[in-house]
């Protein structure tokens, strides 16, 4: 029997008869695959910083020794009796001990004088009977403060200069845990191995750095199975005892115990008589049968033995023509891969083919296509040197269309002013009157009502016919009515009547300001055509002078009317006429007689300059500044 065998019967025994724990590997079977974990118990440091000792210890007193249980209770058998934490005095003398064999002692007053040092108990009670619990936890830990300390172990096996593992460092224990580890990842040159070495380190507060503190190394085989768990085991481990947890239990190694048949067994409780009924057991001829039965069985075994022994020899021998047939099918199948792959092959040509055709169909269409471009083509060619001359002709026409376009339209923006000329009040600076009716710019407080009405009546209809000769669309349509116009606001998002008169009698005051308001923005709309940039739009009949002779400017003479028109509005020896202006009469032009024409034809020029430039033209470059002139004369100043 194995000694882990003796020991876990011992174990059980001591449990009071109970199911015996036991191991599941056998010895020979533990390997280092199986090790999940190891512990350490009762950790001793070899040398420890506690009081000085009087006296010399012999092996078996050196902390560092292991003590089995065996020798724990020879220890404890001869274990002196320590003075009890009392402060009372020994017993009198004179009493009887049991020690003394009945025999009285001497009297203590005899023996005080020699002995009463050494016969005096020393009173322990006194130093914690009053101490505070911060003064008994501080002699505590000084107490066990020497033998806690800060673990690590690492494992070795052979062929293998650094260790397979190393643990973590177990903080400040007597009793250090470790957490399990699985060697799997070493590999099977290591799990198979059933030994290892296992080398712990230590430090405590009174060591400067860690010390070596044991190397054991273990023959799992040798190994003493202890129980499932160390609850179970209720006997006193030796210092710096090393425990190995396997997949079956907990195992250590006593270094003192005995093996084989040298540990005396302790015999479990004698097994309790069975009050239940007996069973009969087997009888001869049931046994003999299953005996036959089993030789049988051990025939059939040896009998499938040979029969496979034989079939194995004959797939021997006709191993070739075996791989022969099991290669048909395979050939089979190759042959049909081929074939489909070669069916494939032939569509995929069709398709190539088809479109190989329908390319060169395309290529043929396209020729003829490119042949029949070439020739319209050159007959295109032929028609364009014949063609160039009409498109010169064609410009020339369109030129002179537009031209006569432009004069037309300089006409009947010059007949306009005759029709409603617009003359400046002598004495005011940027006054005007239209028709002889003085229109204020936009302040109408002691403006007379029926003046005011007949000139915007006026200007009305200047916009009303201005507006189609210059092909200008007015966003605020007006419809002139002499005193009684008005005017049309259908883009703005307001309620009720969009008609906002241009009289002043019998209406509400803003409908009368804000249609004046309109009425200016269709000049300034006007003017912006023209490529006018006005400076106020209040100014209503500056502008709209400023806008009838920028329109009526331009080089060469006016044309005349057409005949079979109204020979009434010829022009020649009217004041206004245009027929001398400085673009067709040259230099001499410069010296007209009315200065205001002549002012406002030089901003004009400069207009056309800066209108050809791209930059747009200032309002009121000719009629920034105004001064009174003597009599009827005004000169425009810039």
């Amino acid at each position: 029997m194995s000694s882990d065998g003796l020991h876990t019967e011992h174990a059980a025994a001591d449990a009071g008869g109970a199911s015996r724990e036991r191991p599941w590997l056998l010895p020979s079977n533990r390997k280092l695959r199986h090790l999940q974990g190891i512990t350490l118990r009762n950790l001793t440091l070899v040398s420890s910083p506690g009081r000085p000792r009087g006296k010399t210890i012999d092996d078996g007193a050196v902390p560092s020794s292991l003590k089995s249980p065996s020798k724990v209770l020879a220890l404890r058998e001869t274990r002196k009796v320590e003075h009890s934490h009392s402060s009372s005095d020994l017993r009198s003398l004179t009493e009887t001990d049991e020690f003394s064999n009945g025999k009285p002692k001497p009297s203590p007053r005899s023996l005080r004088p020699a002995f009463s040092k050494s016969m005096r108990r020393r009173s322990t009670a006194t130093e914690w009977a009053g101490a505070s619990p911060l003064v008994r936890q501080q002699k505590l830990e000084a107490v066990t403060g020497h033998r806690m300390a800060d673990t690590f172990f690492s494992l070795h096996v052979a062929h293998h200069g650094d260790p397979v593992y190393i643990s973590e460092i177990a903080q400040q224990a007597i009793n250090p845990n470790f957490r399990f580890f699985d060697l799997d990842s070493c590999g099977p040159a290591v799990t198979r191995l059933d030994w290892l070495t296992v080398k712990v380190w230590a430090r405590n507060e009174y060591m400067k750095g860690w010390q070596y503190l044991l190397e054991y190394t273990a023959h799992l085989r040798a190994l003493q199975f202890i129980g499932k768990t160390l609850e179970s085991f209720d006997h006193a481990l030796p210092p710096n005892c090393i425990l190995f947890h396997m997949t079956d239990g907990i195992y250590t190694s006593f270094m003192d115990m005995p093996t084989g048949q040298e540990i005396p067994l302790i015999s479990a409780a004698p097994p309790k008589p069975s009050t239940g009924p007996v069973l009969p057991t087997s009888s001869y001829d049931r046994l003999a049968e299953l005996s036959t039965l089993d030789e049988c069985i051990q025939d059939a075994l040896a009998t499938r033995d040979r029969l496979i022994g034989e079939m194995e020899l004959i797939l021997e021998q006709n191993k070739e023509s075996i791989s022969i047939v099991s290669r048909v099918p395979e050939a089979q199948e190759r042959a049909k891969r081929v074939e489909s792959a070669v069916v494939a092959e032939q569509r995929r040509l069709e398709a190539t083919r088809k479109k190989r055709d329908e390319k060169i169909a395309k290529i043929a269409a396209r020729k003829e296509a490119m042949q029949k471009g070439r020739e319209f083509q050159e007959k295109a060619k032929s028609h364009v040197d014949g063609a160039q001359e009409k498109l010169q002709q064609c410009r020339e026409t369109l030129q002179q269309t537009e031209d006569d376009i432009l004069g037309q339209r300089r006409r009947i923006c010059e007949d306009l002013q005759r029709i409603y000329p617009i003359e400046p009040i002598p004495g005011k600076s940027l006054s005007f009157t239209i028709c002889g009716m003085a229109l204020p710019n936009s302040n109408f407080e002691d403006a007379k009502e029926e003046v005011v009405s007949a000139a915007l009546g006026y200007v009305a209809q200047i916009l009303n016919l201005l507006s189609p000769y210059l092909a200008v669309a007015l966003p605020y349509p007006v419809t002139p009515c002499g005193s009684t116009s008005s005017i049309e606001d259908p883009i703005s998002m307001t309620t009720g009547p969009r008609t906002y008169p241009l009289y002043m009698k019998g209406v509400a005051t803003y409908r009368f300001e804000y249609a004046v308001f309109l009425i200016n923005k269709d000049i300034e709309i006007l003017s912006n055509w023209l490529g006018l940039k006005l400076m106020d739009i209040r100014q209503t009949l500056p502008n709209l002078k400023y806008l009838l002779y920028i329109a009526s400017s331009g080089k060469g003479e006016l044309p005349a009317r057409k005949a079979g028109g109204i020979r009434g509005l010829l022009r020649q020896g009217l004041p206004m006429s245009r027929q001398g202006s400085i673009d067709s009469v040259g230099s001499s032009s410069a010296e007209t007689k009315d200065p205001l024409v002549g002012e406002v034809a030089n901003g004009h020029k400069k207009s056309e300059n800066s209108r050809s430039n791209g930059a747009p033209i200032t309002a009121y470059q000719s009629l920034q500044k105004s001064s009174v002139l003597h009599g009827s004369k005004l000169r425009e100043v810039e």
